[in-house]
């Protein structure tokens, strides 16, 4: 099945694994819930009829990139009318959802400390937004 938007995560390259890791979970979630459509599938049934949750019917591009970079691509996404799911340095010391949202408060777009950002949109308008960007190793 060909489908016409893209999901795409870019992370801080100089992150630690756990970090990176932890990023592009929170992101995939804010991606997910942003979605006009349920981006959902059918729950996993293996050979014994044991159910498992069903998973993200879209793949999604895991990419790196410099942390000078992440504000250049935030602002291709907002020119380009994509809304961007955004996970700052200061969340990897909160320890809820309220103290998260507390922290990008603090900070006027521009001087967001971006560790990585994740956009669904037309395949082509995400290629634009995150040129520039690596796939992730």
């Amino acid at each position: 099945m060909e489908l016409s938007t893209k999901i795409a995560i870019v992370v801080a390259d100089d992150l630690a694994l756990w970090q990176k890791m932890n990023v592009v979970a929170f992101l995939t979630t804010g991606v997910i819930a942003e979605a006009d459509e349920n981006l959902l599938g059918e729950p996993y049934l293996d050979a014994s009829g044991r159910s498992y949750s069903p998973l993200c019917v879209q793949p999604i591009v895991v990419l790196k990139a410099s942390r000078e970079k992440l504000p250049t691509f935030l602002s291709r996404a907002e020119r380009r009318g994509a809304k961007a799911a955004v996970y700052i340095e200061d969340m990897f010391a909160t320890g809820h959802d309220a103290a998260n949202r507390e922290t990008v408060r603090r900070y006027a777009t521009t001087d967001l400390p971006l560790v990585g950002l994740a956009v669904r949109t037309d395949r082509r308008e995400v290629d634009k937004i995150l040129k520039g960007a690596k796939l992730h190793d």
